[in-house]
């Protein structure tokens, strides 16, 4: 064996594993992180008047900043992590906005580009690994895959919320139910008729992507538009400001528990104690 190949099986066999456990809270911030995707976004490019091109370049480099920071880790870091994910959660809400509004792409086309995405990333990660569990991200390859994944459900999600909600003519509260039920349903289906859990993880995780968006926009846009009027800006700093306090409180508890990551390779559930 090379010098080389020592080197790297070593680094293989001493990366922990690189995402949460799938807890309530995991289901909490990833909720608001999607919110914030949605809100911030706009906050950005009409609030700030950014325009969509400027907002797209800033939180691009911002994203890649922090997936190197992500990638050059060893383990789960609570912080690291979930400033990808909110900042993933914005570009990909970015992603969608660019298509739709500056290239004139119809949202059902969007939708269905995304989902055809999302669908090849799968696949091919499941050939390449034999398994789409995240309990077992625990080589580089395999995390490139996650983050893919992660970023094609976040402009999956902005497309569908967005034409339930605008296209479909639904609304922003009716598209939050149909969402929250949707998400039910998968819970349901987990607990009781026992789904296969990497499955019923990655359709809760694809769902609530749309969730955030709508409650979103239902918090943000003006009542006149069917929200409640509270802004992008008020419902970006809340949301944030949740987001920071359950990310902290995660820091706090992995320091005080001494794991600093866990090779865990249990396969994925709803939610584990």
């Amino acid at each position: 064996m090379t010098r080389y190949e020592m080197g790297s099986s070593t680094r293989r066999a001493t990366m922990l594993n690189k995402v949460p456990q799938v807890t309530a809270i995991f289901w909490i911030i990833k909720v608001l992180a999607t919110t914030v995707g949605e809100t911030f976004a706009d906050f950005l490019n009409v609030g700030l008047n950014l325009g969509l091109t400027v907002t797209s370049v800033i939180m691009a480099a911002l994203l890649i900043v922090a997936l190197v920071a992500q990638f050059r880790l060893r383990r789960y870091v609570p912080a690291v992590y979930w400033l990808s994910i909110v900042l993933i959660s914005v570009v990909g809400t970015l992603i969608t906005d660019n298509l739709t509004d500056n290239l004139g792409v119809p949202l059902f086309a969007t939708a269905i580009i995304f989902a055809g995405a999302l669908a090849a990333t799968f696949v091919f990660w499941f050939l390449s690994e034999r398994t789409l569990s995240i309990h077992s991200i625990v080589t580089t390859r395999r995390e490139t895959f996650y983050w893919l994944a992660v970023l094609f459900t976040f402009a999956l999600g902005t497309a569908a919320g967005d034409l339930l909600a605008e296209s479909l003519k639904l609304g922003y509260l009716l598209s939050l139910v149909v969402f929250a039920a949707a998400i039910a349903l998968v819970a349901v289906t987990y607990f009781v008729v026992k789904l296969n859990a990497v499955i019923a993880f990655w359709i809760a995780y694809i769902l609530t992507r749309p969730l955030g968006a709508s409650t979103g926009d239902l918090l943000s846009q003006s009542t006149k538009d069917g929200g409640l009027g509270l802004g992008t800006t008020g419902t970006s700093v809340l949301f944030l400001a949740v987001i920071l306090v359950l990310v902290v409180s995660l820091s706090i508890r992995e320091r005080r528990s001494g794991s600093g990551g866990r090779d865990d390779t249990r396969n994925d559930t709803m939610v584990a104690a």
